[in-house]
């Protein structure tokens, strides 16, 4: 049997490690076997299979995709560049948007504790006909004060959110704990509502630069390392932890839940609800991108560069 065992697992993975794992269930497993002579009961394969330093597996995110070959080297600019603003106080915020959440009586990942015979009924089927709308939470964090603010929209995610967000943080924040301060840096992903690519993102910052006469320097993440933004693993995993289990009924509940997050570092974080509504389809030209007082670093400057108020210096 042990042959026909060996031959029906086609074991994969690393062929140094000591424990494999396979795809086959015990049912399928058992009834292959029978099938080759073999009678075992799926309770004594188990057994069998543990010995043979097999276990159960699920699948894991690990690829991201091919890796630029500047990437080590964009990584050291931006940290040159957090280290250039934390020196003179001015504010570093990493931004991104979080994963977008059905309203309504849904499955929400993770468990808690209940008392015994209750337990939270949520639908079968995660259908977008069955929710009360959508909440799209975009963040802001504040890496020197180890804050968050979330703008939770209800629209669509785009530039124009993303940098609406920024200039509520800006407003009601950012000028608040760095008073002195006429220069902001930016860490974002490459794609997306801030994407490297995005003529809008550049636009609405330029707008936002000019109304507060501020300075904006942008530094993306090379492709295939967004899990290394700083908001990421600060901000969002907090999030995604405290609100575990708890069925996202409204955006009032999103809200509450993202407010209530802390750490025992010291996270605090703010929710507040954009009602606004944000058209997709808006197009800059190439014409009115040139018109934009863009510096652009020496080092790729479709990931690295600053965005000054117009009239302030030629671009």
């Amino acid at each position: 049997m042990q042959g026909d065992l060996e031959e029906l697992l086609e074991p994969k993975g690393d062929p140094m490690s000591l424990v494999k794992w396979t795809t086959h269930s015990l049912a399928h497993l058992v009834k292959a076997l029978s099938q080759r002579g073999h009678r075992i009961k799926k309770s004594a394969l188990a057994e069998l299979l543990h010995e043979q330093g097999y276990s159960l597996k699920v699948n894991k995110k690990t690829m991201e995709g091919k890796a630029h070959p500047d990437r080590d080297q964009q990584f050291g600019h931006i940290k040159m560049r957090c280290q250039e603003f934390e020196q003179h106080h001015r504010p570093i915020i990493s931004v991104d948007c979080k994963k977008k959440e059905l309203l309504g009586t849904f499955k929400n990942q993770g468990r808690e504790w209940q008392p015994k015979g209750q337990q939270t009924r949520v639908n079968v089927y995660d259908y977008r006909s069955l929710a009360d709308g959508k909440a799209i939470p975009y963040g802001v964090y504040d890496l020197l004060h180890n804050q968050g603010f979330v703008n939770v929209g209800i629209d669509h995610e785009t530039a124009e959110f993303a940098v609406e967000s920024i200039r509520r943080w800006w407003k009601r924040w950012g000028k608040r704990l760095y008073p002195q301060a006429r220069e902001l840096l930016i860490t974002a992903d490459g794609g997306g509502s801030n994407g490297v690519r995005n003529k809008l993102w550049k636009k609405a910052l330029q707008t936002l630069a000019n109304e507060e006469q501020l300075s904006i320097t942008v530094a993306h993440y090379p492709p295939a390392t967004s899990k290394w933004n700083k908001i990421e693993h600060r901000l969002f995993s907090f999030i995604s932890i405290n609100w575990r289990a708890h069925p996202l009924t409204s955006l009032e509940t999103v809200i509450e839940l993202i407010s209530h997050t802390t750490t025992k570092e010291g996270l605090h974080v703010t929710a507040l609800k954009d009602s606004h509504t944000y058209p997709t389809g808006i197009t800059v030209t190439d014409a009115e991108l040139n018109t934009l007082n863009i510096v652009r670093d020496a080092f790729h400057g479709e990931w690295n560069y600053t965005i000054k108020p117009q009239g302030t210096e030629s671009p």
